[in-house]
């Protein structure tokens, strides 16, 4: 498995990753409707790039096939990490996180996880600060608001030791 930047070329691959992993992994914890809502499968590809773009955006291939992706902003929000369903349990999601935050170092890192996610954020230390519904095109769906501190200090001071620069903003 190699990880890389995201590149604009990607885009199909990934928002088809979304929709497929949305559908079938999290399907033991939503409902159809619910995940029809979360990915409907018209992505606005202009605002999916450019967000994805903006972050720092890292993608997974085991040869020349994206297993999987996920974003973070410069301040530390981990905004996506998707895993292709036949790739799950392999270690994939962990790298991608490790290269987030080992590029990304804040006081604290935020997630808002879903159901089927909780667990894997639990074991990297994050800690659920609230349960939130959020709505999208008229459903409701359950999810974690989480955090766990980062290498940086309150005061953005560094800790000895600490990690270089942001690679968000490329």
């Amino acid at each position: 498995m190699t990880i890389r930047s995201y590149r604009p070329e990607d885009l199909d691959e990934i928002l088809q990753l979304f929709y497929d992993t949305v559908h079938a992994v999290n399907a033991r914890d939503y409902a159809p409707e619910q995940l029809d809502a979360w990915a409907d499968g018209r992505a606005d590809r202009e605002a999916w790039n450019r967000s994805l773009l903006e972050h720092d955006t890292r993608v997974a291939l085991i040869g020349e096939t994206i297993v999987g992706f996920a974003d973070m902003d410069e301040n530390g929000y981990l905004d996506r990490l998707y895993v292709h369903r036949d790739f799950q349990g392999k270690g994939i999601a962990s790298a991608l996180c490790d290269k987030l935050e080992s590029g990304n170092p804040v006081p604290k890192y935020r997630v808002h996880a879903s159901i089927t996610a909780r667990p894997f954020f639990e074991k990297r230390g994050y800690a659920a600060v609230y349960e939130q519904q959020v709505e999208r095109h008229g459903i409701l769906l359950t999810n974690f608001a989480m955090e766990k501190s980062g290498p940086e200090k309150e005061s953005g001071a560094k800790e000895e030791g600490g990690r270089g620069g942001s690679l968000a903003g490329k």
